[in-house]
């Protein structure tokens, strides 16, 4: 009810015609079989269910899935009976945007870490959907023996055998039937099975012979189990996990926050206690870590393969001058675009500093090429400026417009893409007017501190015919 609600109320402020909405189903207490309209399945126990909504590509229309998920969530409320209830609109899943892992050998420390947590999170703004990982499970009825019957000789395996056999039925025998095999089950009558006084009324059989009522064999203990134990390193894990709407608050602040206040506090009041950060801040420190694992890799590769032809180890560094004033360019870019700066940004990046090289290679090249001939410092870099000006402008111009339709798509598939266009095309365009005032300046200075300390020029290092 509250998703139609939902849907009519976006369908009323959305200027397209159409709705926003495809289909719309729910699943109680089993699982979608695969090939539906999710193509998978969701709720996958009798305790559990889920509802379904699937929007109309993002192109036809001007609302987003994460402002109808919390109009929704709005909507809905808290709704009795219920324990858990929470909204997820992400197309790429990368996990919760707070998500802590408490460690420890006792459950009812974790348990309390993570009640202590959770009440810390309800009291930021912008959190939502705040959870752990052990949800209770289905109501269930815990049977502990009591004196007498262990007096009577009767155990824990038998008392549950017993009542196994009498409710869900025990192997008789078995039959034949053509290419299929029947099996026989014995229980009690379906009269006698229907409330939890036929349970307490069932005989159990003593060793003996003899028999006694369940209430007097059993202390009989309402409950709620676990649907899941998780386990790390042989340790009991638990993980809290909460939603974070970035129009109201930062994830980042906030983990940053936890750890220097309650998670420090935790880890000091319960010895033993451990924690680690996963969802979202997990995934993008691993990238993180990678990628800068493999830029560091691409400098080095990038100087040695400049350093070589050049036999110069200061130029290199001259040409690579360009790649951080290219990120600058990438972070603007965002800036004047409105875009985030994620982790598909910094893959822009990474691949922005193999391509912003390139202009003030060929500077540098046409620099070294006119000392060679016989011209001094300062008209070689003139000529320089004069004779590469045009490729180096129009080099980075093509490549700026030639990304431009990328950044301004609007289609779903290209959003992924759009963050990593901004950085190569921004970067580029930045780098470009670097290339052209600041690279000539730096050369001038590297060649005045050669002349202080009487060192020997790069183009009569390795002749007018080098490159």
């Amino acid at each position: 009810e509250k998703a139609r609600e939902t849907v009519a109320y976006f369908d009323k402020i959305d200027p397209s015609e159409r709705s926003i909405m495809r289909h719309l189903y729910s699943v109680s207490g089993g699982t979608v079989a695969r090939g539906g309209p999710a193509g998978g399945g969701s709720a996958s126990a009798p305790h559990l269910a889920s509802i379904v909504m699937l929007l109309t590509p993002s192109e036809t229309r001007q609302i987003t899935s994460s402002e109808i998920s919390r109009h929704w969530r709005k909507l809905a409320g808290e709704i009795a009976g219920v324990d858990l209830i929470s909204f997820e609109s992400n197309l790429v899943h990368m996990g919760a945007n707070v998500d802590v892992s408490f460690a420890h050998g006792d459950y009812g420390v974790l348990e309390t870490a993570a009640n202590r947590l959770k009440e810390v999170l309800a009291g930021y703004p912008g959190a939502e959907d705040i959870a752990d990982s052990y949800p209770t499970g289905k109501k269930e009825l815990k049977m502990t023996l009591t004196t007498q019957a262990r007096t009577l000789g009767i155990t824990q395996e038998e008392l549950a055998r017993q009542v196994r056999g009498a409710f869900y039925g025990a192997e008789a025998l078995r039959l034949q039937r053509g290419r299929n095999e029947v099996k026989v089950m014995v229980r009690y009558p379906e009269e006698d099975r229907k409330s939890l006084k036929d349970l307490e009324n069932m005989r159990i059989r003593t060793p003996a012979g003899g028999e006694i009522p369940l209430r007097q064999a059993a202390n009989l203990e309402a409950g709620r189990g676990y649907s899941v134990i998780n386990r790390t390193d042989r340790k009991r894990v638990i993980n809290v996990t909460a939603g974070i709407d970035n129009k109201v608050a930062n994830a980042e602040e906030i983990l940053s926050d936890l750890k220097t206040g309650t998670l420090t506090e935790l880890t000091a009041d319960y010895p033993g206690l451990t924690y680690d950060l996963e969802g979202e801040a997990k995934e993008r420190k691993d990238s993180m870590q990678s990628m800068g694992r493999g830029f560091i890799l691409a400098l080095f590769v990038m100087y040695a393969l400049l350093a070589i032809p050049f036999k110069s180890y200061s130029q290199p560094l001259l040409i690579m001058t360009a790649i951080p004033f290219g990120i600058v360019g990438a972070i603007l870019g965002h800036l004047l675009t409105g875009y985030d700066l994620s982790i598909l940004s910094l893959f822009g990046i990474v691949a922005l500093s193999g391509v912003v090289v390139n202009d003030s290679l060929l500077m540098i090249d046409r620099i070294n090429q006119s000392r060679a001939e016989g011209e001094e410092v300062h008209e070689a870099i003139l000529l320089a400026g004069q004779r590469r000006f045009r490729p180096i402008l129009l080099t980075s111009l093509t490549t700026f417009f030639g990304l431009a339709p990328m950044i301004m798509e609007t289609s779903t598939q290209a959003q992924f893409l759009i963050p990593m266009a901004i950085s190569l095309a921004f970067g580029i365009l930045f780098a470009t007017g670097i290339t052209l005032l600041l690279i000539p300046t730096i050369y001038y200075v590297l060649e005045d501190i050669r002349n202080l300390f009487s060192m020997k020029p790069v183009h009569e290092r390795h002749g007018a015919g080098s490159d």
